[in-house]
């Protein structure tokens, strides 16, 4: 009768351990379910941010392009009003003075580059030509206008740079 009790006192354990392992898997099941509704929340708030974030960018886009649009209708009317005057050149002169506003408040401004020395990060030299009056590397002729916003280039200034006769040269060369 000993090892019966043994034999029920072991199930007895075994049915306890059992019961508490299936509550353990309950609450892990129910834990996990959980974390999975979180990570779908939290997936579901990621694709409004990017859709809302797109259509923030769409409205910007059209914003601007709007802008631009107009200032180039302003510029239209004036030129139709340059070639209807019998004086174009005042015509001319407000087209002018328009579009530099425009850049003006775009903080585009030009690159002096004439008698300057070459700087490959704000010219492009077009051509060299050989010249004795200068320092060689300079700029003497200025083909295209380049233009920077705020400090960044928009576009580098097209250039002629001289290259001095009289530069000795190195050895080897």
């Amino acid at each position: 009768m000993t090892t019966k009790k043994i034999t029920e006192k072991k199930k007895e354990s075994l049915e306890k351990k059992l019961d508490s392992l299936k509550e353990e898997i309950e609450k892990l099941k129910k834990e996990l379910n959980e974390k999975n509704d979180k990570l779908l929340r939290s997936y579901a708030d990621l694709q409004n941010y990017q859709k809302r974030i797109e259509k923030e960018i769409t409205c910007k886009e059209e914003e601007i392009r709007k802008k631009y649009l107009l200032e180039i209708i302003d510029l239209y009317e004036l030129l139709q009003k340059a070639y209807e005057n019998s004086n174009p050149k005042d015509g001319i002169q407000a087209i002018l003075q328009n579009i530099q506003h425009l850049l003006e408040l775009e903080q585009i401004t030009e690159i002096d580059c004439l008698d300057k020395p070459f700087d490959h990060y704000c010219h492009y030299a077009i051509s060299t030509i050989e010249k004795n009056d200068c320092k060689d590397g300079q700029i003497v002729d200025e083909i295209k206008k380049g233009y920077k916003i705020s400090d960044k280039i928009l576009r580098p200034s097209q250039v002629v740079v001289a290259k001095n006769k009289n530069v000795i040269k190195k050895d080897g060369e």
